[in-house]
């Protein structure tokens, strides 16, 4: 349980910034905002991480680099294939990520998991198909998705496979500074860096490049120390449900029963695959003890 609430916190983050990651790349570019997003990122982790990377070796260090990799990865990839393809196809084959991480687990590691987590994986694919509402799609653009769905499923496997080798901290700095990277190339490649002006546009800056993005992640190391990647992954379906509901609370968004009906199966799955859910979600749902975001609905729409 202790490990469940850190991360519904950081699916509450993500789902919230859909939002305001909407609002910020409507007056300014998405890539030139992934960029500055994980400058922030990175800033944030410096200090406590100054003298923890040393400790990374080459090794740590390359761990670090490929988790970053597939970070921007998955953000670029699913941008990309939104421009292609509607908007809840891809909110639905992004959430594929949840099918893929399982199944990249047994192909690269031989990690098995119980029928239970595939009870609950199919309870949040069919959950996440209702509330996204799929409409078919162009192929180009679902497969792009996909792909996205396919780095993000890797990016899981991959801190599950590194956490407990290395000083969370650090392994996390690496991740963000290397996405950083790749999303500063981007940008300049397209010319669409630019200073950011604007209290919309630096509110949601600030809250994914802080909580969205560096604490984000590293609560993500820090509890796969601790959970599979398959469970993981079935938590952060989380961030659909939260984005809808707080669309519909903020946005005026109406999900209708089909939507709400989706948000339940996603709950149902992620009760059946992690039991100590069921006593988080009660507390939750009762007010017995209180308690990625942004791309997809940045550029609609991680």
């Amino acid at each position: 349980m202790p490990v469940l609430l850190p991360l519904i916190a950081v699916t509450a983050v993500w789902g919230v910034t859909f939002v305001q990651v909407k609002d910020a790349v409507a007056i300014y570019p998405l890539f030139a905002f992934l960029a500055v997003r994980f400058a922030i990122a990175s800033t944030t982790l410096a200090v406590p991480a100054a003298r923890r990377v040393r400790g990374l070796g080459q090794r740590g260090l390359a761990a670090g680099a490929l988790l970053g990799m597939l970070l921007a990865a998955g953000y670029a990839l699913q941008t990309a294939g939104l421009e292609r393809t509607t908007v809840s196809s891809t909110g639905f084959v992004t959430g594929l990520y949840v099918v893929l991480t399982p199944l990249f687990g047994l192909a690269f590691f031989r990690t098995r998991v119980g029928l239970e987590v595939w009870g609950g994986v199919v309870l949040a694919v069919i959950g996440l198909a209702m509330l996204s509402g799929v409409q078919a799609g162009s192929t180009y653009g679902d497969a792009l998705v996909l792909a996205s769905a396919a780095a993000q499923a890797l990016q899981i496997v991959g801190v599950e496979r590194f956490a407990s080798r290395y000083d969370a901290i650090a392994l996390t700095f690496v991740e963000m500074i290397v996405s950083f990277g790749v999303f500063l190339v981007i940008a300049l490649a397209i010319g669409d860096l630019g200073v950011p002006r604007g209290r919309t546009v630096w509110g949601a800056l600030l809250v994914t490049g802080v909580f969205a993005s560096a604490l984000a992640y590293l609560v993500q190391v820090w509890a796969q120390r601790r959970m599979s990647a398959a469970r993981i992954a079935i938590v952060f379906s989380l961030e659909t449900v939260f984005a809808g509901l707080f669309g519909f609370v903020l946005a005026g968004d109406r999900l209708g029963a089909l939507g709400w009906g989706g948000c339940a199966l996603i709950l149902a799955g992620i009760v059946l695959a992690e039991p100590a859910a069921a006593g988080v979600l009660r507390r939750l749902v009762g007010g017995g003890g209180g308690g990625r975001d942004g791309t997809v609905a940045a550029a609609s729409d991680d």
